[in-house]
């Protein structure tokens, strides 16, 4: 079945909350090593938190309830950071720093958590099949650990607003230089505007993985930020490994845009790209300067420089 050429869908009674969120997180972060060699990604620091508590915490901002986290081996590290740690908290409460042990219990508690692993790197796409069995047949999240979008107005609650409008999965996107679409999944479609979302709102026809700058069909970049339905579970089970023998979750959502439908929506805010070393860098320094403890002491540090 083909989608509609005009429209999507729109919201039936059906369509169920977006309850849920996964995070693959089983990657080797070769572009870290050697920092990456005993130690996730996803737990290298920027400013005071590891990469992955950014994003869990947007997926709390944003209404999600149950959290599940794919892991790869050397991966603990994760689970014990969201885990609970009597003897930290009977520490730190016996030393007098109450708000510190406050701070663990909270990030304990702020979410149902589940773990499952992906036993070999097969692609983001195979990494999100993994999930299959805890997600169920709901629609649900995808985020990307080593994307960080701060901010007031969560990207994914903007998805997941577009889908309960909608009925239909929503990929963020966001504008890049034509001279570096090369290194991006690029979406091709072009603007479906309604009410609330405005311009924003975009029908995809296509999404071409990392296409030559002269190729690129639109300067709007796949961002890392993802609501889609359990259908995207049928459409990865059809999907046949690509380069490297991956299986990507470009191509699935390439088969669910023709068959379903799929939006892409040009989110508000700023993302960074905290898998890059230039973009985790950028990450520091940027969020550094926005926190309320460091931030002044930071800033007048910077432009004490001589450069």
């Amino acid at each position: 079945m083909t989608t509609d050429s005009t429209q999507f869908p729109q919201k039936s009674a059906a369509h169920r909350k977006v309850r849920k969120a996964v995070l693959p997180a089983a990657g080797l972060g070769t572009r870290f090593l050697p920092a990456t060699k005993a130690q996730p990604k996803e737990m290298l620091t920027v400013v005071d938190k590891p990469q992955i508590q950014y994003v869990v915490e947007e997926c709390v901002a944003s209404g999600i309830e149950h959290i599940i986290i794919v892991t790869g081996k050397g991966k603990n590290s994760i689970e014990d950071h969201f885990d609970n740690s009597p003897l930290l908290e009977r520490f730190l409460e016996e030393k007098g720093k109450h708000e510190q042990a406050e701070m663990v219990r909270r990030i304990s508690n702020m979410v149902q958590v589940s773990y499952t692993r992906q036993k070999e790197p097969l692609g983001l796409g195979h990494a999100v099949l993994v999930a299959k069995d805890l997600v169920g047949d709901e629609p649900f999240a995808v985020l990307l650990g080593d994307v960080l979008i701060p901010g007031p107005n969560p990207a994914t609650r903007q998805l997941i607003n577009v889908y309960e409008a909608t009925g239909t999965g929503a990929i963020a996107v966001e504008e890049v230089p034509r001279d570096k679409t090369h290194l991006y999944g690029i979406f091709a479609g072009e603007p479906a505007p309604q009410p609330p979302f405005g311009e924003r709102l975009l029908r995809i026809r296509d999404l071409v993985e990392k296409p030559k700058d002269e190729d690129a069909p639109s300067n709007l970049a796949i961002t890392g930020r993802y609501v889609l339905p359990s259908a995207i579970f049928d459409c990865l089970e059809r999907t046949k490994p690509g380069a490297g023998g991956e299986i990507q979750l470009t191509d699935a959502m390439r088969l669910l845009a023709k068959e379903q439908g799929l939006w892409a929506y040009i989110y508000e805010g700023i993302s960074y790209d905290a898998g890059d070393k230039l973009g985790f860098l950028r990450a520091t320094v940027e969020l550094a300067l926005q926190n309320n403890e460091l931030g002044s002491d930071f800033r007048a540090y910077l432009k004490s420089l001589k450069l």
